[in-house]
């Protein structure tokens, strides 16, 4: 990916993607910036499927496609914490490619096979429930 730093100047840096089956509705970047310790994001896979297609994001993370000729097939990916932000520019094929192999291991609306989180909920529930009453 190419870490924007204005529209004259951005520079290659390594960024890991990720897909867990444990997280099935998040992927991860994991940005390697030069002299900094490499910094992940997780956001919805849903979110990297639409944005390569149209602009789309609320909150910390934007992903829109390219509207740029010189960069056409490029997806721009904005992530913000409060007022300080970093645009990173990514072929659309090789995000493609990724998301495609997310969908081999769970396919896209079987998430929940994966992530039956009322059973999590419910088991954390009772061992918080349990310990309040072991302590009260």
């Amino acid at each position: 990916m190419s870490f924007v730093v204005s529209e004259e100047l951005s520079f290659r840096i390594p960024v890991e993607l990720r897909y867990e089956t444990c997280d099935p509705y998040a992927v991860r970047l994991t940005f390697h910036l030069p002299g900094d310790a490499p910094v992940t994001w997780a956001f919805g896979r849903e979110l990297l499927i639409d944005g390569v297609g149209r602009p789309c994001g609320d909150g910390d993370v934007h992903i829109t496609p390219s509207d740029s000729s010189e960069s056409f097939g490029d997806v721009l990916i904005r992530l913000q914490v409060g007022v300080d932000q970093a645009l990173f520019r990514c072929g659309t094929a090789p995000l493609l490619a990724f998301l495609d192999r997310t969908d081999r291991l769970v396919p896209l609306g079987q998430e929940r096979s994966l992530a039956d989180f009322d059973t999590h909920l419910d088991e954390a529930l009772d061992r918080i429930l349990a310990e309040e009453q072991s302590t009260g």
